[in-house]
């Protein structure tokens, strides 16, 4: 088991909204990710820390803190931007997991960096990291399903059964990614993850 003492090497951020009501929606997909994580790693991702619940892991060998912001998506900088400055980690030891409208549901995308994509958890953190320069995996969840439905009331729909499973299939793939990126092997996580 890690300690606290023990300063993690990199943030793994999950995002999402906090409360029950919002647990299986779309947007909630990064949350469903770093769970996913914190399980396989045998971590407990608990403690208030950050304006984040957040646990200590060791994941490939890096010691790393999970953390799930709970200061609702559009502010999620504000958690993220407060870690980084605590530990001292610059933003390419920042690695976010998200949802994305734009791809289809299961399908995964390593980027080592970018703009945010009209994403606003990504718009606040680009913010509060005052970069653009940091590693990330998004997660796909499909497209709205009639185009003149608002993207915000589509990804605080909660995923069917069928969609849930699909997603919880690709996890094992997300944390293949995850760890590559770990390694300092960004590339070839891009390869390997990108389908």
């Amino acid at each position: 088991m890690l300690s606290f003492r023990q300063k993690p090497k990199y943030l793994i951020v999950g995002l999402g909204n906090p409360g029950r009501e919002y647990r299986l929606t779309r947007h909630n997909v990064g949350f469903m990710a770093v769970d996913y994580l914190a399980q396989t790693a045998k971590a407990d991702i608990r403690k208030l820390k950050f304006h984040a619940l957040t646990g200590n892991a060791v994941i490939a060998g890096v010691p790393v803190l999970l953390m799930m912001p709970q200061t609702f998506m559009n502010l999620s900088g504000e958690a993220v931007g407060e870690a980084a400055r605590f530990y001292k980690l610059p933003p390419e030891r920042v690695i976010v997991i998200f949802d994305d409208a734009d791809l289809p549901l299961g399908t995964l995308r390593v980027r080592e960096k970018g703009s945010s994509g009209g994403h606003n958890g990504i718009k606040s953190i680009i913010a509060h990291l005052g970069s653009e320069e940091f590693p990330r995996v998004k997660i796909g969840i499909g497209p709205k399903p009639h185009p003149e439905m608002e993207l915000a009331d589509f990804v605080l729909q909660a995923f069917t059964a069928a969609d849930q499973k699909v997603l919880f299939d690709r996890f094992s793939r997300v944390a293949e990614g995850v760890e590559l990126i770990l390694k300092g092997d960004v590339r070839l996580a891009q390869s390997r993850i990108n389908s």
